[in-house]
């Protein structure tokens, strides 16, 4: 679903994304790039006067030069030869020292952007709903992360300083110049023009060459991050599709050689085209002013002045003119990071929203309840997608009218075959998702009018395939419960019939598990997800096929634990598996969406429908080899 077609689709859905962000802006845009950088307005000022002081400083130096010549070589003065070779030192230190502290001002900023932006955009997206993370890509969610943020903390870094510096090295060097000699200063700038135009165009030429490296390296990047992980490396090794990897990593890889050989060459035909252009405009001045240094009426020093100068301006004039490239690629690298943090979350605190009572009751109640999956449009954005067209219209309704009440303490088993809509009931109880109608009630009150932070303080999840982080035991565990003392890890560990191995192990509970727990079986790490759970010790308890990865020995043990654990906890259970729900106070079977059955497990037998013959295929085989069938 994430593979390689798609990361194509990515490519092409970004670059449309981003073309069109650079034809029109948000309106607004230019105002949060201010708030932005309103905190650092000092540093933003600082950073501007030393520029200033920096350009000044330089645009002294060719007219010390000219004193050196015509007052101290020509007028043999020595002792001045020495004074203003010592002024030309210390501008050459002051230079110096201006340029660490810019650099530091700037580095303040940059990085206190690129802290804010990125705290801000990783802290709305944890507070997306499970639909955004079903929907969008990770690669893609991280180069926002990345890429974007980066792009727009360089509006006032490298955009900012270089624009200042550059206007200002080309006022001030003009001004010195037209001082200096109006005419030869015209006529130097006869050959701007030749220049410029050709540059302008060369400028967007290796810009869209930059763009179209990054997205080259996006692409190959992605590719690598899906083969490199344990997941994508067990599915090339199960297909056998090593030389197909090789062959496809290599003609991505050859198209990012490629782009960096056209890249390079353009940028130096852009640098060689601007040192021909300089070197024939000093040509020009020392022919001219030359001439008329022989003929006395320019004096040497001058004309060595013009010509320091004019060396000066035509790399600040180039700049400048490509700076609008320059200010609208980080404005639209704003406005991704804008496009965000403008997605709301469809589940998120409702106004005047109370935390979950300790005192009341944990039962659980489905109110007629109708749900169906929000579109894309509501979720996502088409810029984060595989497919950059969002569906408006198609939606899929999953639950039609479903009641059902759990009280405190009881265990309600939903059992159905898939698809039916079990998980989602599940998802609905923990506001993964909010009903389309109807109501679902934890002690009585709709979870809607409750904070998610208590209403997920109360629910504890196993899930069929539970996620562990690329950390040791311990810390997974703690995850649960940060402030959990050691003696409370090894009794969670025990009741989940995982301490004997966990004990065993050389580095024991600081023992890394590997990314997503792949250093362990998959029944090690259900028991490791069902340790953290008890650890928990939540007043409500989900179990999504909790026990699915278990041999029957384990299954057993864990069984008695959670028997154990769960007294007194109301508890909803996802079973494929009939026999670990017999003892269920009530079964609920569903289908389609729908309630099909309800009762115990000897009510829904005797009925003979839907929950007897999935039992019947379910233990058929059994039945036969035992010979009672």
């Amino acid at each position: 679903m994430h593979g390689g077609g798609g990361g194509w689709g990515t490519i092409r859905s970004f670059t449309r994304d981003r073309s069109a962000a650079r034809r029109r802006l948000a309106p607004g845009t230019t105002r949060r790039i201010v708030s932005f950088a309103r905190p650092y307005a000092g540093f933003v000022g600082t950073l501007t006067v030393l520029l200033a002081v920096d350009a000044a400083a330089g645009a002294v130096t060719p007219l010390i030069f000219r004193e050196i010549i015509n007052e101290g070589v020509l007028g043999k003065d020595s002792g001045l030869v020495v004074r203003m070779a010592l002024v030309v030192a210390g501008i050459a230190i002051l230079t110096g020292a201006l340029g660490l502290v810019e650099r530091y001002c700037g580095a303040r900023i940059g990085e206190g952007l690129i802290f804010d932006m990125r705290s801000r955009v990783f802290a709305h997206i944890q507070r997306m709903p499970l639909a955004f993370f079903t929907r969008t890509q990770t690669g893609a969610l991280v180069s926002r992360l990345n890429n974007d943020v980066l792009g727009a903390q360089q509006a006032f870094t490298s955009t900012l300083s270089n624009v200042v510096s550059n206007l200002l090295t080309a006022v001030f060097t003009l001004s010195a110049m037209f001082v200096l000699s109006w005419q030869i200063t015209l006529v130097s700038l006869v050959m701007l023009p030749l220049f410029l135009l050709p540059a302008r165009w060369l400028g967007r030429k290796l810009q869209a060459i930059t763009r179209e490296s990054y997205d080259l390296n996006a692409q190959m990047n992605a590719m690598l991050t899906e083969r490199l992980g344990v997941s994508g490396a067990l599915l090339v090794k199960l297909f056998g599709r090593h030389e197909v990897e090789d062959e496809a990593f290599g003609q991505r890889a050859a198209r990012v050689r490629d782009i960096g050989v056209t890249q390079a060459m353009y940028s130096r035909v852009f640098f060689t085209a601007l040192m021909l252009v300089a070197s024939l405009s000093v040509a020009l001045v020392y022919g001219w002013g030359g001439v008329q240094a022989v003929a006395g009426a320019l004096s040497v020093g001058t004309l060595v002045a013009l010509t320091a100068y004019l060396t000066r301006l035509y790399g600040p004039l180039t700049a400048l003119s490509n700076v609008h490239v320059d200010i609208m690629t980080a404005l639209v690298s704003f406005e991704r990071v804008f496009e965000v943090l403008d997605l709301e979350p469809l589940v998120k605190n409702l106004p005047g929203a109370r935390d979950l009572p300790a005192e009341v009751p944990a039962s659980i109640e489905f109110d007629r309840v109708s749900f169906e999956y929000p579109r894309a449009a509501e979720v996502s954005l088409a810029s984060l997608e595989t497919v950059a067209v969002l569906d408006q219209t198609v939606s899929t309704q999953v639950l039609h009218e479903v009641s059902v009440r759990a009280e405190a303490g009881q265990l309600v088993a939903l059992v159905g075959q898939s698809g039916a809509g079990k998980t989602t009931m599940t998802h609905l109880v923990t506001r993964m998702y909010d009903v389309t109608a109807g109501a679902v009630r934890v002690g009585g009150i709709d979870v809607r009018d409750l904070t998610l932070e208590s209403l997920r303080d109360a629910i504890g999840v196993v899930t069929q395939d539970p996620h562990m982080f690329h950390d040791t035991i311990r810390a997974n565990l703690l995850y649960a419960k940060p402030d959990a003392t050691e003696d409370e890890l090894v009794e969670a560990l025990r009741a989940a019939q995982i301490w004997t191995l966990v004990a065993s192990l050389a580095d024991g509970l600081d023992t890394v598990v590997g990314e997503r727990g792949y250093r362990l079986s998959g029944g090690e790490k259900q028991r490791l997800a069902i340790a953290r759970l008890l650890l928990k010790a939540p007043r409500i308890v989900v179990l999504d096929e909790a026990t699915a990865h278990l041999d029957s020995e384990s299954e057993a043990a864990v069984q008695k634990a959670l028997a154990t654990a769960l007294a007194g906890r109301t508890s909803l259970v996802i079973a494929h598996r009939l026999s670990t729900v017999r003892d269920a106070d009530l079964i609920v079977v569903l289908d389609e969406g729908r309630i099909a059955e309800r009762g115990t497990h000897e009510q829904l037998l005797a009925a003979g429908g839907l929950y007897a013959e999935l039992y019947r295929t379910q233990f058929r085989p059994q039945a036969e080899a035992q010979g009672t069938l």
